[in-house]
């Protein structure tokens, strides 16, 4: 299958859905504090996603049961929301919206600190923020697929942080899920050339320690091989000739 090139309207559309979804992960994030389940997430993202005039799009995606990913300290990512999971003080939770607008997709995640948390997990909160947004500034037309992992590595290993390898980006717009893979670990100047049009999520999981992860025997739930911490941010962003669109606007 081919990588497609939106233009026109197909922009416009995918403008909306990115907005729909960064829309309710604010919603979200305005509402998250010790005490809230992680089903409490799942059922504010249905709601908010259906005010806005959506769909989740991850509900039932590949038999997944929720209709947002939430991703707790160890957790990588896939985690699945639960009434028994409360969110305690000095957690870390990734928030995960994918919203399904008029047929296009827009995906964004964030990471957010519950109450007063360690120096540590404040430290691989700020460089997985970081670590998206040195993908993000190399985007643009002519630039080579891997010069998004490339950036994003060498920004997580400065500091002393490392990136999952088994999980990465992806193609988005009429499919929540489509080509090319993105990776976050690369080599500058080699994969595909970027081509205005082209549509990608930039989403590097990154860990306090190793980057090796393991898969619970729910299928789902992905968590850091050696119990540390992991923290991840997504935009969706449109590839121009100047640089990129972020597509999923907001302060996450």
């Amino acid at each position: 299958m081919g990588i497609p090139l939106f233009k026109g309207t197909e922009v416009e559309r995918l403008r909306l859905a990115g907005r729909a979804a960064a829309g309710t992960l604010a919603h979200v994030a305005g509402r998250l504090q010790p005490g809230v389940a992680t089903a409490d997430i799942d059922a504010w993202v249905r709601a908010d996603t259906a005010q806005r005039g959506g769909t989740p799009s991850q509900l039932g995606y590949k038999g997944f049961p929720a209709t947002v990913c939430t991703s707790r300290n160890h957790v990588v990512c896939h985690g699945i929301p639960r009434p028994d999971e409360r969110l305690a003080p000095g957690d870390i939770v990734n928030v995960d919206v994918t919203t399904c607008l008029d047929g296009f997709h827009g995906d964004t995640s964030a990471t957010f600190l519950i109450g007063e948390v360690s120096s540590d997990a404040k430290h691989v909160v700020d460089v997985a923020r970081r670590c998206r947004d040195a993908g993000v500034a190399v985007v643009r037309h002519g630039a080579r697929l891997g010069d998004i992992g490339a950036a994003v590595m060498a920004l997580a290993k400065a500091e002393g942080c490392s990136v999952v390898e088994e999980f990465g980006g992806h193609g988005i717009g009429r499919q929540m899920h489509g080509p090319p893979h993105v990776p976050h670990v690369a080599k500058a100047g080699t994969g595909i050339t970027l081509r205005s049009g082209m549509v990608l999520t930039i989403e590097p999981m990154v860990n306090l320690g190793r980057p090796e992860i393991r898969i619970l025997p729910d299928g789902w739930t992905v968590v850091t091989a050696d119990g540390s911490l992991s923290a991840q941010f997504e935009h969706t962003v449109l590839v121009t000739r100047d640089g990129c669109e972020v597509l999923t606007p907001g302060g996450c």
